[in-house]
């Protein structure tokens, strides 16, 4: 399809940087909005990419830089702690016409009604809500949500779904239940699928995986490799959610660990629609899945 012009915010993260990586690779003529003073000169440059300094907290600013850039799309890749944040970058969005806005969904079934009521998956929801209004009031704006569970790599090098280095894991509930998880670059690739398909992608969540799979599984896969015996534990995501609420209680609580713990409970539980292979739009959006040897392939390459 021919070039078009996106607007990018958060494009030094893990999931930006892909993300960003993706849409040059197809050729759109890409603008990064980056915080003034952030990391930003840590991009490498390219013909078709721009970086902007500006204030995420006002419309005005980021109406300025999405009125330079000319952008019929905007993306926003915003950190765990600042997805609350986005209404102004919606409001800027409307303000200059853009066609397509795709919030910083990128995780759990937000539109699962046990997952909403989770800390770190509210204000998701509430996002949605809010761009439901925009899209309501303004003839030409949409949005997309991507759903895609874990992201994949990132977390087995992590340790969250296992520590493969230490051939250790927590085991929730039990480890056999199954989960949907992506790699980055899928997400990526189901971002620029959604671009690319905007006219089946309008005003919902998509859902993407690259691997239906199960701690289990994956630990198996490990034995195989290296025939080294594992210590493991098991434990409720139950257990887990009413530990990450008293950590939000407390004065000086880690709420990092907390949205963390959040995360867990959305992804391990069954009642928290964590599986997804019902309901892909992997087709759609032109993202394979990975076959069993790929899948111990990946599993492997962070033994």
């Amino acid at each position: 399809m021919s070039s078009i012009r996106i607007a990018l915010a958060g494009a030094t993260g893990n999931l930006g940087i892909p993300i960003l990586r993706a849409l040059l690779d197809a050729n759109h003529t890409v603008t990064v909005l980056s915080r003034i003073g952030g990391n930003s000169s840590k991009l490498q440059a390219h013909p078709n990419l721009t970086i902007k300094e500006t204030d995420f907290t006002s419309t005005e600013s980021l109406t300025t830089a999405l009125k330079a850039a000319q952008a019929e799309v905007v993306i926003s890749c915003y950190a765990t702690s600042a997805i609350g944040s986005q209404n102004p970058l919606i409001d800027a969005s409307v303000a200059v016409g853009v066609k397509r806005f795709i919030p910083a969904e990128f995780g759990m079934d937000s539109r699962n009604p046990l997952s909403v009521q989770l800390p770190v998956c509210a204000p998701k929801a509430a996002t949605q809500r809010y761009l439901d209004e925009k899209v309501a009031a303004n003839a030409g704006f949409s949005w997309t949500g991507v759903a895609n569970g874990l992201f994949l790599d990132w977390c087995l090098e992590a340790g969250i779904i296992l520590d493969l280095k230490q051939h250790s894991a927590t085991l929730y509930n039990g480890g056999n239940v199954p989960f949907s998880a992506t790699l980055l670059r899928d997400v990526a690739k189901a971002v620029v699928g959604v671009i690319e398909h905007r006219d089946r992608t309008a005003n919902r969540i998509v859902y993407v995986h690259s691997a239906r799979i199960t701690q289990n599984q994956l630990i198996r896969y490990a034995i195989d490799n290296d025939a080294v015996k594992w210590v493991v534990n098991v434990k409720a995501t139950e257990e887990v959610r009413w530990e990450s609420l008293a950590e939000l209680e407390r004065p000086s609580g880690d709420v990092e660990a907390a949205m963390l713990g959040f995360c867990i409970v959305g992804s391990w539980d069954p009642e928290y629609g964590c599986d997804f292979s019902s309901h892909l739009d992997n087709n759609l959006l032109e993202v394979e899945q990975l076959s069993e040897p790929q899948l111990r392939d990946v599993v492997e390459s962070f033994l």
